[in-house]
Formats: structure tokens, sequence, C-alpha cells
């Protein structure tokens, strides 16, 4: 059986500006600033960056239409080593102007680089309404379950009994699952990738880049430095296809490393059967990023370790009008109805007082 780890391909790529302007053929150092590249050596996050360079160039739009967003935080250091325009904002504000700005420049690809720490705690607010608003932008959020940029604080994903500077005898908080946190606010495309999988990271980013409205992909992306070896239960080439559920859209959930595994219901719990005792890929849940339920993809939300496998690829991906073709529609049927406001009749219009 494929392994293959996202079904469908990558497809055509995103239409052009539809300016008329002739778009270039771009490479991977068309996307890479001049500034010199400053995270710790060995940071996932440089995966990260070169994946998305090489993925920019494939998506058919000239390079002045790309911006990249970003809040406070390691991940947050983004935008200055993309070669587009881009925006360092505030913490945890970084869906709030990605909102504004794609609804104001419906044309623009809008891309969100996050943390776990700065999407999950002050931005939490400002994450789930980009998200149930279906905002056309792709949020890429670095889950490393930690705070690196200020120096080893645990983080809203951080594990329970979490041992870090600020929690010396463990954590006690149930930690967010960014999924299922995705999921609940209504996300129309939500994915998981892994930083060293480079070629499944950039389909799935292929796929985000493809889907009309809000795409959020959570990237499990190592610290070296502060939680080093957080993943290595997924990453070490001799865990991965016992600990890895790749899903693929219309194929049962099978995984092992002799693909001898799969994921049933009993009832309305998933579990893990093995094809020796008697059981098949047929008696397997056969996997449905489409389904306009979230169940599907809440209950792959809920497949944790180290009773489940990790689910990685599109966990879903629905049709919904985007909010920014909404708000713009809702404004030119206002001007068809009353025509062109004049912004000076505005505001001398109606009842005014000059104070003296």
């Amino acid at each position: 059986m494929s392994t293959d780890p996202i079904g469908g391909g990558m497809g055509s790529p995103v239409p052009s500006n539809g300016d008329g302007l002739e778009v270039p053929k771009y490479n991977l150092k068309d996307f890479s600033s001049d500034q010199e590249v400053r995270w710790c050596p060995g940071c996932g996050d440089y995966a990260i960056l070169k994946a998305v360079q090489g993925v920019f160039p494939d998506l058919g739009l000239r390079k002045e239409k790309f911006v990249v967003i970003s809040g406070i935080g390691c991940s947050s250091r983004f935008p200055y080593y993309m070669n587009t325009f881009g925006f360092h904002t505030i913490h945890g504000r970084a869906p709030a102007l990605a909102t504004g700005l794609k609804t104001s420049r419906p044309d623009l690809e809008v891309w969100v680089a996050t943390g776990d720490g700065d999407s999950m705690s002050i931005g939490g607010n400002h994450l789930i309404h980009v998200l149930r608003r279906n905002v056309g932008v792709k949020i890429l959020m670095f889950n490393n379950r930690i705070y690196g940029l200020t120096k080893g604080q645990y983080s809203p994903t951080s594990e329970v009994g979490k041992r870090t500077k600020s929690t010396p005898m463990g954590s006690l908080d149930n930690p967010f699952n960014p999924l299922a946190l995705a999921l609940g606010a209504g996300a129309t495309f939500v994915a998981r990738t892994v930083d060293i999988l480079v070629p499944h990271m950039k389909e799935v980013l292929h796929r985000a880049a493809q889907h009309k409205g809000t795409a959020f992909i959570e990237i499990y992306q190592n610290c070296n430095i502060f939680n080093d070896h957080a993943f290595t239960y997924i990453t070490d080439k001799e865990n991965r296809q016992a600990n890895v559920l790749y899903l693929e859209h219309g194929k049962p959930l099978v995984f092992g490393d002799d693909q001898d595994r799969g994921i049933r219901l009993n009832g309305l719990e998933p579990e893990v059967i093995r094809f020796e005792d008697g059981y098949g890929p047929e008696d397997c849940v056969v996997w449905d990023e489409k389904a306009q339920s979230p169940t599907l993809a809440f209950l792959a939300s809920q497949l944790l370790p180290p009773h489940f496998p990790t689910p990685l690829g599109v966990i879903r991906s629905i049709d919904a009008p985007p909010y920014e073709e909404l708000v713009n529609q809702q404004v030119e049927a206002q001007i068809e109805r009353l025509g062109r406001g004049d912004l000076g009749e505005l505001l001398a219009g109606g009842e005014t007082w000059e104070v003296g």
C-alpha cells in the first residue's frame, strides 16, 4: 500500500495576478532576502523557511503580491528573511493585521508566521476569529511546545509535568490541542506536518495555497536549545513508520513498519487494530478530508501518543465563501444601490457642531 503522505497531488498552481502582467519564472533565491538568518544553529525554522521559499515560486504570482505577517517570537523573524512585502507586528496580533489586509486587498497572497506561544496564548482570541471568519490567509503555526525567544518558559502546548524555568516543579496546565482548537473555531482547512519532512511539508503548503479561505497548518518544529528531541518519536527514522499516520483522502487509516496496523471505530471510540489478528484495511476508517461535518477531523485530532500514531497531512479541507469576498460583495451592492459616497459630505453631513 502506498505511503504517499498527501493525497490528491499538487494540482494546478494558484491563478495568475489577473492584472495582465507577465509572471516571471522565479526560484527559491528570488524569495530569499539579503538579511542574515539569526536563528540558533540547528533550529527547525531553517527547514520551514526553505520550504516556503521553495513553494512561493510555484504559485503563479508576482513577488509584489506576497505579504508575510508575523507576531512576536522566534518564528516571527520570518518576514525579514522573505524577499516579499512583510510586517513584523505585535504579540499575538498577526491574524488581526492579516484580516484587515486581506479584506482590503483580496488580490494579495497573505501568509502568517506564528508560534505556539504567540498564537495560542496572547493571540488566541485573534486566532479563533480569523478561523471562524474564513479569511483567505494562510497561517503557519510553528509548534515547539516551548517559549524559545524568552529563553525556555513553558507554553500553551507544553505537556503536563513539563519542567521549565517558569515551571520548576512541572507544569500543571493541560495543553492546547491546536488542531482541535482550529476545528472548534470552524476552520475550513487544517493540516499538520513536521519541520524535517520537507517534501511532505511543501506538499501541505501547496495544498494550503490552493485553498480559498483560512488555511491553518501546525508544523512540529524542534527547538534544539530549550526543548530538544520533543518530537523524536516521529522524526527518528527507526520510529517514524510505527508512530506516524499519513492521512490520504479516500484511503483507509493504515500505518506501521509493514503497513500492518490500522485505525477503526469501536462504537464512537477509535482503536488500533493489528492485521495479524485477522483484521485488514477494509476494517479501517476510510479517510475523508472533505466531510462537511468536522466530526471525523476532530477524531483525528484526538489521536495522541502513546496509544495512537500521530496523524500528518490534511485533516480537513472544505469549501466555504472566504470572508473578503463576502465583505466586498456587500460593499459593491451598497455602491450599486446608493452610489459612491463622498467622505467630505459624510463628515460634514447630519448633525454637526462647531466647538468654539
